[in-house]
């Protein structure tokens, strides 16, 4: 990314974006499948979303740190949690994809 990482609307964004995956760009590098965020009517940072596996190994990854171990060593209750979060966070609304 070429455009400064100190922002203000970068600074806000970079978790949410860390968060789901996503990629910061520069406006000049987006795609129009990618999604541009302006400042006071100037383009400053572009953000392409990870594709759908993409993400879902980025939430798994992000639960196992949480956790500390690879998910397959949590105990039932555990796993059971970590189930219930996959599920509220759209993981099984994709069907026959």
């Amino acid at each position: 990314m070429t455009e400064p990482a100190d922002h203000p609307l970068v600074t806000a964004v970079k978790p949410l974006v860390d968060a789901m995956g996503a990629e910061l760009l520069a406006p000049s590098q987006a795609t129009t499948e990618d999604v541009v965020l302006a400042w006071e009517g100037d383009d400053v940072i572009a953000v392409r979303l990870p594709q759908l596996s993409e993400s879902l190994d980025h939430i798994l990854a992000a639960m196992e740190r949480r956790h500390g171990m690879p998910l397959a060593e949590l105990d039932r209750k555990a796993k059971q949690g970590v189930v219930r979060t996959l599920e509220a966070r759209g993981a099984f609304s994709v069907r026959h994809g």
